[in-house]
């Protein structure tokens, strides 16, 4: 089924096959696309998650909004707005900002990311409805104070967030 699958990708970014999801992040990983998005409220204030502890890789991490995987087939923007509804339960208009490759283990069952991920950023304003499967915690804080708590506890957030996150910041309001 397409979506237990992700999309295979060469340097530049561009398809080269698929692969089964937890197939592509044995082994030390296969490089697959992914999507990042960032959410802010209009005063600025950014929307993280925690991971829920069941997730598979990297449970129990703060990161941005919401994070996965295109399917085949599937726009990254079009599967971006299909995972903030389906982990948060919102949907909101989306700018694709920049895309970076990076390499994570996660102590977690011992899988890697490798992974090209797309960067998008959105503001919404509204009632958050985290899926309980997905996510563990929601909130919402000022872009001074996460600066501090990343820099005082980075074990406490996503690789791909940390890596994102002095980018996104001149983005958002």
């Amino acid at each position: 089924m397409a979506e237990d699958q992700v999309i295979l990708v060469d340097e530049q970014d561009r398809e080269i096959g698929t692969l089964e999801k937890i197939a592509a992040h044995e082994g030390g990983g296969v490089r697959h696309r992914a999507f990042s998005v960032f959410v802010a409220d209009p005063g600025g204030r950014w929307l993280l998650q925690k991971r829920a502890a069941g997730k598979y890789h990297f449970p129990d991490l703060w990161t941005n909004a919401c994070c996965s995987h295109p399917r085949p087939g599937e726009g990254t923007e079009e599967a971006a707005h299909r995972r903030l509804r389906e982990e948060l339960g919102v949907d909101c208009p989306l700018t694709e900002r920049f895309h970076f490759e990076y390499k994570a283990e996660s102590a977690a069952g011992g899988l890697t990311e490798h992974e090209v991920d797309h960067v998008f950023t959105g503001v919404f304003d509204g009632e958050v409805k985290p899926n309980p499967n997905e996510v563990g915690e929601v909130r919402w804080t000022a872009p001074a104070d996460l600066e501090r708590e990343v820099r005082e506890n980075p074990g406490a957030f996503t690789p791909w967030f940390k890596i994102a996150f002095d980018r996104v910041r001149g983005l958002l309001p």
